[in-house]
């Protein structure tokens, strides 16, 4: 026969094993449409948000040509943004308007600023940032548009973003409090848009007049953030640029408007995106991998059942390849069916979330989806490669079936587990333990040997799955025989039929399992870690804080602790600011504070040397950073500042214990030349003497709503709340348990149903001696739940283990917590062999309809 003839031939018989079997592929179909779908959507949606982004923030800058700023930058590990120097305003605009080409220059003064609602509650701050600034009176220069009022004329007239209204409950006309950190009384004469949305996705904007943002947001009168230019017509960008470079000043630079935008966009919603996006890359790779497994189980089971009707095939004349090409062309057409399904399905997604987001306080720009090319092919090409690559090793064992297997009975798979694959599992599990035993060491952790040792573990779970099957559904099958009898029994020895597909059909669920019970377990040390950090470090009765995380909220009041000390409840309140600079070149955050206050509301550990006196020049540093410089008290380090200035100071006090405190401490009078916006993140009180928690914290609450109304939260509230965000990040990680129990349970179900035809004669014989119904569905809803539970387990021991090896890993001063949280686990358990129940419903709903005399019939 010719090739193409071959060709056709298969063709031809995979299409006809798929009309006659329609059910036995739906399973399998359904696992690698939602992969693709999750897929699909995530790349549909991040390109939509890019593209929306994108036009929203080159239509509200359009205006602008060039941007004139300190091109001195530090950046921190937890600030990718950085801090500049700001500019003289007088100074900067003479040598701006000397430039050749410019139209218009204003100043932009920015800095932190949060709105309090008409409730009582801070507007924004969970994240991104909340902004106040001058509002620029030239319109093209301002990205933000007049929607309602006017613009600010007099002392304490604001303009507010139409988000931060309707998120406050303000209007125009009403009177609110902006926290700059200190408390200003501020009149709402306008709403505004960004780039005709109501800003710039969470970020919240303060328009004031230029007099009150450099009172209230820069270091001293007359200095600005940077200053925005428009050029003359005829002159571009680029040629705006160059001339504006000839005339300014030594530490100062220009950039286009179109690179200043390119930078906004990419520090206000460039790591929201990627975190985003990833996330949800996460979700349908686990899909996917999910799938993956329920797929080859699939054919596996298909291959087996067809082994006398490819025997036949073989005996009448096909080739190996036609046989292996006739199982592959089926893996194909379901593969390419249900990457084209799943990729609608996946657009869907994406629609649907760009409606929801702003439906549940995510105002996302408006725009149409964008699809692109990738987003399409992607998608197609890894739902299609997946349902191949599954299906390849169950093809293999199709072509390698011998004509004379038709001649004899055959049965679906041998029960046999190789000895070489017991090794081979047992050498994978016993390396990847070591390699992530070794890797999470508290002397040297290395995330790369943790990662290699975890992938090896999984491997080995998966290699040793028939013979832990084996072990694990005879342990678990005892009870079950002793509570349901008879039924438990064939129950249990159903699943023990063969190992292989009962850890095959496990793992897709141990699998998803594993992964949410990682993230649990490591969201839970941290958790513990930030309890205990707390308790080992905060000495103070009361925490004062500003809500939110990230880069979001405005600080406290630096004038909250002086008024707090002097009530007579209140010992100590002091007030931990935080400043930038490069030390010894690399650039790191200090701690700006009182330190010969310090030990009297946090635990410093052993301190060498003295806090008290450290003046214009001194310095505290942690004893993980002496180590690392080789300090010690009377050693001198060098701080460079955004404004340029380079000092030598002195070590005069090596401490302890930094978890709260932070690495570098300075005092106010040593920050003081180079501050810029001045705040406190904390402020740690002690009562007096005699003082009761309740009535120390009323009266601390009580001065406290006069500078902002802060929150005042004890030790542990306050520890609760750094906490926030992981819990939202669980709620996520559930999520995605969801969606892995939802493919695990399709493949469950998938063999479940396959496993059933297979033994349709015996199902007859069993009813025919006397088994009923019920006792028949029973039967196959604990084989369903013995296989889950098996999963579950497995998934659970797995996930915990690698929980703690990252928690370990990460752990770079032993200081780490690793816990294992029993509630949540066991409702994580109880999930997944509920879906094992779940998951044998319709199979077993099925099996109890069949025709008595037909299936004893049937061969």
């Amino acid at each position: 026969m010719s090739t193409n003839g071959s060709a056709r031939a298969s063709v031809r018989l995979s299409l006809a094993s798929l009309r006659t079997h329609k059910r036995r592929f739906a399973g399998t179909l359904s696992a690698v449409l939602i992969g693709v779908a999750f897929l699909a959507g995530t790349l549909v949606m991040g390109d939509t948000l890019r593209a929306s982004f994108d036009s929203m923030f080159g239509g509200a800058t359009s205006g602008t040509d060039a941007v004139v700023r300190s091109d001195n930058v530090i950046t921190t590990a937890d600030d990718a943004m950085g801090t500049r120097r700001p500019l003289r305003t007088d100074a900067t605009l003479r040598a701006v308007e000397k430039a050749p080409g410019v139209a218009a220059a204003e100043p932009s003064v920015q800095g932190s600023g949060q709105l309090v609602g008409s409730d009582g509650e801070p507007v924004g701050g969970e994240g991104p940032p909340t902004l106040a600034g001058n509002w620029i009176k030239d319109k093209q220069l301002n990205p933000y548009e007049l929607a309602e009022g006017r613009a600010p004329r007099q002392h304490a007239e604001v303009v507010i973003n139409r988000g931060a209204a309707e998120t406050g409950g303000l209007k125009v006309g009403d009177t609110a409090t902006l926290r700059t950190p200190d408390p200003l009384k501020v009149k709402v004469v306008g709403i505004a848009t960004f780039g005709g949305e109501d800003g710039m996705a969470e970020t919240t904007f303060t328009g004031m007049t230029r007099a009150d943002a450099e009172k209230y947001l820069m270091p001293e009168p007359g200095m600005a953030a940077s200053v925005q230019v428009r050029a003359q017509d005829g002159t571009s960008q680029e040629e705006l640029t160059r001339s504006l470079e000839a005339t300014l000043p030594k530490g100062v630079e220009a950039i286009t408007g179109q690179e200043s935008a390119e930078e906004n966009l990419d520090n206000l919603s460039g790591q929201f995106l990627t975190l985003f996006t990833s996330l949800l890359l996460v979700f349908s790779g686990v899909a996917l991998l999910v799938a993956v497994f329920s797929i080859h189980n699939t054919f596996a089971i298909v291959v087996a059942q067809r082994t006398r009707e490819n025997a036949l095939l073989r005996a009448l004349g096909a080739s190996r390849r036609q046989v292996l090409a006739s199982t592959l062309a089926e893996a194909a057409v379901v593969g390419l069916a249900a990457s084209a399904v799943g990729l609608g399905v996946g657009i869907g997604i994406a629609a649907g979330l760009q409606a929801l987001f702003p439906a549940i306080g995510f105002p996302f720009p408006e725009g149409p989806l964008v699809i692109g090319g990738v987003s399409m092919l992607l998608p197609l090409g890894v739902g299609f490669l997946v349902c191949l690559g599954s299906a390849l090793l169950p093809a293999v064992r199709a072509g390698r079936t011998a004509p004379l297997a038709a001649l004899r009975e055959t049965s679906a798979e041998t029960v046999r587990v190789p000895r070489a694959r017991t090794v081979t599992g047992v050498a994978l599990g016993a390396g990847g333990i070591a390699a992530a035993v070794l890797g999470a060491g508290t002397g040297d952790p290395s995330v790369t040997l943790t990662a290699t040792g975890a992938v090896a573990v999984l491997a080995a779970f998966v290699v040793l799955g028939p013979v832990a099957a084996a072990f694990a559904v005879r342990a678990l099958g005892g009870p079950v025989a002793r509570l349901r009898g008879l039924t438990g029994a064939l129950a249990q020895r159903n699943a023990l039929r063969s190992p292989k597909r009962t850890a095959a059909t496990a793992t897709a669920l141990m699998i998803g399992v594993a992964v949410v019970s990682l993230f649990t377990v490591f969201a839970s040390s941290l958790k513990t870690t930030m309890d205990e950090t707390v308790a080992r470090n905060f000495a103070g009765d009361v925490a004062v804080s500003t809500p939110g995380f990230g880069a979001g909220g405005s600080g406290l009041s630096p004038r909250l602790g002086p008024a707090l000390e002097k009530l007579p409840e209140v010992d100590t309140a002091l007030g931990l600011g935080q400043g930038v600079a490069r030390v010894e070149g690399s650039g790191q955050e200090l701690t700006v504070t009182d330190p010969a206050k310090l030990p009297d509301v946090m635990n410093l550990g052993k301190v060498d040397g003295s806090l008290d006196g450290l003046g214009k020049d001194g310095i505290a540093v942690s004893e993980r950073k002496a180590e690392d410089h080789g300090w010690k008290p009377g050693s001198t380090a060098e701080l460079a500042f955004t404004d340029g200035q380079k000092q030598r100071f002195t070590v005069k006090a090596v401490f302890g214990t930094s978890e709260l405190t932070g690495d570098y401490v300075i005092t106010h009078e040593a920050w003081k030349p180079h501050r810029t916006q001045d705040a406190d993140s904390l402020l740690s009180v002690t009562f007096a003497d005699g003082v009761s928690q309740d009535e120390g914290q009323a009266a601390v609450a009580e001065t406290a709503e006069k500078y902002g109304n802060p929150e005042v939260q004890t030790r542990d509230e306050y520890a609760q709340s750094a906490a926030g965000g992981i819990d939202m990040m669980l709620t996520l990680v559930y999520a995605l348990l969801a969606l892995a129990v939802l493919i695990a349970l399709l493949g469950i179900a998938n063999t479940l149903t396959l496993a059933l035809h297979e033994r349709t004669r015996e199902l007859g014989l069993l009813r025919s001696v006397g088994q009923t119904r019920a006792q028949l569905r029973s039967m196959v809803r604990w084989e369903s739940v013995l296989v889950a539970a098996f999963g579950t387990l497995g998934g659970l021991g797995l996930g915990g283990f690698l929980g703690w090896a990252l928690v370990k890993a990460t752990d770079s001063r032993g200081i780490s917590a690793f816990t294992l949280p029993p509630v949540q686990l066991t409702v994580v358990a109880l999930v997944g062999i509920a879906a094992g129940l779940v998951a044998g419903w319709r199979p077993a709903r099925r099996a109890a309809r069949l025709d008595v005399l037909r299936a004893i019939a049937a061969e």
